[in-house]
């Protein structure tokens, strides 16, 4: 049963959530429905919410993710909240990432420039080789910005282009400014924020939220790992963030969070790269320590989308391989209409 404060007519808009009405309205809704409070589950279930953020999500915003559809992420998050409320009496904890940027990073326009002083425009990639070539080199007008010097950061672009071929990783693109720090796009949907907010208070659970992407010299797709991990120099470029698997957010691994939870359910943007990369890491961190963790994670195909930008971009092929290699591995794929009893 879903509340009747949620409009789905209204998710692909931007407004205030009315906190003090909607913690009224769950408390009121767990006692007439008998909802206990988390720390009661006997079964755990952890939901991963990947990037549900106004930049990607809304139309008018900067990176919409617009998938095979057209309204791909608006969509998703419909059936998301749908899923929230439905679900929310067997959602123990909610986990939340936020993509988080700042003008000057090496995935936007600024960073960049070639001998005629001009920027690349969004959506350009910039290979190994265009780099080697100087067509794209480092803009030293914001070098004092990064205290960092010019030579380094050339020495970096070589580096960390040449690290995403040599991976097979995606090159390295420019975006439109987007997740904006202090901006609009980087809060969260209306809609979701307001369906997590009813959960914590229905359910006594205080959400936790993940910072990610806001080192300047590489693109941070998945919360767990950047792009590349070191500089030219074999230095760290950002500190690993293993905390999505800590309750604690303490040095624990990975695998501990994993057994303490019973499902871990996975939704968000984009399906071809956030979403992607991040379950990629977890398969990866599993596939040394313990395989067998991945039956525990259930991703809903049906609450993300890939990348597509018309007659520029389309990401869908490489989202559907990823998702069949991570079923493959033993994760479940699952959509939000699905009952929970009836995951095996």
């Amino acid at each position: 049963m879903i509340p009747k404060h949620y409009k789905p007519e209204e998710v692909d808009k931007v407004w205030k959530v009315d906190y003090e009405n909607i913690a009224n309205l769950a408390h009121s809704w767990s006692i007439s429905n008998g909802i206990e409070p988390s720390s009661k589950d006997k079964i755990k279930t952890c939901l991963i919410l990947v990037d549900i953020q106004n930049t990607f999500c809304i139309p008018e915003f900067e990176l919409f993710v617009r998938g095979k559809t057209g309204t791909g992420a608006v969509d998703d998050n419909k059936r998301l909240c749908e899923f929230i409320y439905s679900n929310i009496n067997d959602i123990t904890h909610i986990a939340i990432t936020m993509d988080t940027h700042q003008a000057m990073q090496i995935f936007h326009s600024i960073f960049f420039v070639n001998d005629e002083g001009e920027h690349p425009s969004p959506f350009t990639l910039i290979s190994y080789k265009s780099v080697k070539d100087g067509k794209w080199k480092f803009n030293n007008k914001i070098h004092h910005n990064l205290n960092i010097s010019t030579d380094y950061i050339q020495k970096h672009l070589l580096h960390y282009t040449e690290e995403l071929e040599v991976k097979g990783k995606y090159e390295l693109t420019i975006w439109p400014y987007h997740a904006m720090l202090g901006g609009i796009g980087h809060a969260l949907v209306s809609s979701v924020e307001e369906a997590i907010f009813f959960h914590t208070i229905a359910r006594y659970s205080q959400p936790e939220f993940h910072i990610k992407g806001d080192n300047p010299l590489t693109e941070h797709y998945s919360v767990l790992d950047p792009e590349v991990l070191t500089g030219p120099d074999s230095k760290p470029l950002s500190k690993r963030d293993e905390s999505l698997f800590n309750k604690t957010k303490s040095s624990e691994s990975i695998i501990q969070k994993l057994i303490d939870y019973d499902r871990i359910v996975i939704a968000g943007q984009a399906k071809s790269h956030c979403v992607a990369w991040t379950i990629e890491d977890i398969l990866r961190k599993l596939s040394i320590m313990d395989k067998s963790l991945a039956r525990k994670i259930y991703i809903l195909e049906d609450c993300t989308s890939p990348v597509v930008v018309p007659d520029t971009l389309d990401y869908s092929e490489e989202a559907d391989r990823a998702f069949e290699r991570f079923e493959h591995a033993g994760m479940n794929l699952v959509r939000s209409t699905d009952p929970i009893e009836s995951w095996s």
